[in-house]
C-alpha cells in the first residue's frame, strides 16, 4: 500500500467545524491524504457568524510548521486564514524553504460577512502570492487584491471563484501566466449550507497536487468534490451551514 500524500493546512480553527482547519482535515482525509495542521487563529463561530477571534503567536505557528515538516515531511501546503501580518511573514519565511505545491486561499471575509483579515495582513499577502503555486480569491477578495488586471500583472497563477456572482451558473477561471485561461461553468447549487466552500476547494486542490495531478486537473477534481459536498450538506445550523464532506466517497 502506497503512502498517502502529506498535506499541511496552515489556517484558522472554526469551532463550528464547517470551515478552516476542520474543513481542511475532512477534505484531505476524504481524498486519501494525510492531514497535518498549523493553527494560526482560534475562532468562536457557528453557522451564523464569528463571535471571537484570537490569533496564535507567530512563534507558535512557526513551531507547528517546523514540527510537521521536520519529522513527518510534506507534499503540499494549503494556506487559509492567517490572522496577523507577523503570522503571514513567518509562514512565507518557512514556505520559501520548501519546494512543494502551495495553494493560498487569501481569506479576508467569512461566509457570514465577518472580516477575518485587517489591511496590514492583506498587504502581507503579496509575499505569499508570489511563492504560491496557486492563489484562490473569491470575488470580494479579487477586488480587494486589485482586480483581475492586477493579479495578471503580478505574473502569478490564480483561480477566480465565481460563487459570489449573480446568475444561474457559477463560472471559475484559472489563469496561468503564458497559457490560455481555463474556464469551468456549472449550474448554481442553490443552498444556504455553503460554509467552508473556499477552504474545501483550496485544500482539495492541494491534496490533488500532492498526488501529482496537473494544476488544471487538480482544480477540476476539487470543483467536483465541492459540488458533491454541497449536495450532501447535512442541514445543520440556522445560518450558513456546513458541507457534507463525510458523505463524499
Amino acid at each position: 500500500m502506497s503512502q498517502p500524500p502529506r498535506v499541511l493546512s496552515i489556517a484558522g480553527s472554526d469551532s463550528g467545524g464547517g470551515a478552516g482547519i476542520q474543513a481542511d482535515i475532512k477534505t484531505i482525509t476524504m481524498l486519501g491524504g494525510y492531514a497535518m495542521t498549523a493553527v494560526t487563529v482560534l475562532t468562536a463561530q457557528d453557522t451564523r457568524g464569528v463571535t471571537m477571534v484570537e490569533p496564535a503567536s507567530s512563534a507558535m505557528v512557526a513551531a507547528q510548521i517546523d514540527a510537521c515538516v521536520g519529522d513527518l515531511g510534506v507534499d503540499a501546503v494549503k494556506i487559509g486564514m492567517l490572522g496577523s501580518p507577523a503570522i503571514a511573514a513567518v509562514v512565507a519565511e518557512r514556505l520559501e524553504r520548501l519546494s512543494v505545491p502551495v495553494v493560498f486561499d487569501p481569506v479576508m471575509i467569512a461566509t457570514s460577512g465577518a472580516a477575518l483579515a485587517d489591511a496590514d495582513t492583506v498587504a502581507a499577502f503579496e509575499r505569499l502570492m508570489a511563492l504560491a503555486t496557486l492563489t484562490t480569491p473569491n470575488i470580494p477578495e479579487l477586488v480587494a487584491l486589485g482586480g483581475e488586471a492586477a493579479l495578471r500583472a503580478r505574473g502569478i497563477a490564480w483561480l477566480g471563484k465565481g460563487g459570489d456572482a449573480e446568475g444561474p451558473d457559477v463560472t471559475d477561471r484559472l489563469a496561468v501566466p503564458g497559457a490560455d485561461d481555463v474556464v469551468w461553468t456549472a449550474p448554481r447549487i442553490h443552498t444556504r449550507h455553503n460554509h467552508g466552500t473556499g477552504c474545501t476547494l483550496s485544500s482539495a486542490i492541494a491534496t490533488h497536487l500532492a498526488r501529482g495531478l496537473s494544476l488544471a486537473d487538480a482544480v477540476a477534481e476539487a470543483r467536483l468534490f465541492v459540488r458533491a459536498a454541497l449536495l450532501a450538506a447535512p442541514g445543520f445550523g440556522a445560518g450558513n451551514g456546513p458541507l457534507g464532506h463525510f458523505a463524499v466517497r
